[in-house]
């Protein structure tokens, strides 16, 4: 049972050496987690559909690299060109991105490093070489994300029922009012028709009923 539910979660790893890439893959598959690994930064803002030099403007729709959403990421911190913290900021300056969790590894302890990074919106800051115990902390950022995802998207959902709610009951009054306007005009029409021919049967009925020649007798 709790296989299928981790297999439903998607880890990039992002680790420019070889061996630990390999190594924090299988602690992941293990785990049952789907993995995809890159070696660079550079690559998993491109894997993640983010343009390297502008980072708040995707070049694609995110995730449409890949044909499930990415759940986590974890990246090494010390790597050449963009760093794990690097990588971290331009996640976190994402409008599209910055909900997804992120853990930086190094194999250096340094507390101001660690420090900055929780502080920039890190998860959780593992030291290598990544143990099981430290995979097994990563479910519950990946359901706190997905959870609050799923919120954030029925929010939207009930705003846009709300807004739809609200247009119908605009729209409503104004096309019911001319044909109540027409309804309104016909039965005055009516009822002055109705007067009318009340008024012209009241003055006929003497002259219907009077008698003819009444004062004159035939000799």
């Amino acid at each position: 049972m709790g296989m299928a539910t981790e297999s439903q979660f998607h880890v990039l790893a992002v680790d420019d050496s070889l061996i630990d890439r390999k190594l924090i893959e299988k602690l992941l598959k293990n785990s049952s987690y789907q993995v995809t690994t890159v070696d660079s930064g550079s690559k998993a803002l491109e894997f993640l559909g983010l343009h390297e030099n502008d980072p708040n403007t995707p070049s694609v729709s995110p995730n449409s690299h890949q044909e499930v959403e990415v759940n986590l990421i974890i990246t090494d911190y010390c790597m050449p060109g963009m760093t794990g913290y690097d990588l971290l900021k331009k996640i976190k300056e994402s409008s599209s991105l910055r909900n997804i969790p992120v853990v930086i590894m190094s194999s250096e302890n340094v507390p101001s490093r660690i420090t900055r990074c929780l502080e920039e919106g890190a998860e959780e800051f593992f030291l290598k070489p990544v143990q099981i115990s430290d995979v097994n902390r990563l479910k519950p950022h990946m359901m706190k994300a997905k959870n609050k995802d799923q919120q954030q998207e029925n929010q939207e959902k009930q705003e846009k029922q709300d807004e739809e709610s609200e247009e119908t009951e605009k729209s409503e009054p104004g096309s019911q009012q001319p044909q109540q306007q027409h309804q309104q005009q016909q039965q005055q029409q009516q009822q002055s028709n109705n007067n009318k021919r009340k008024a012209i049967e009241e003055g006929l009925s003497p002259d219907r009923t009077r008698p003819r020649y009444s004062g004159l007798t035939v000799v």
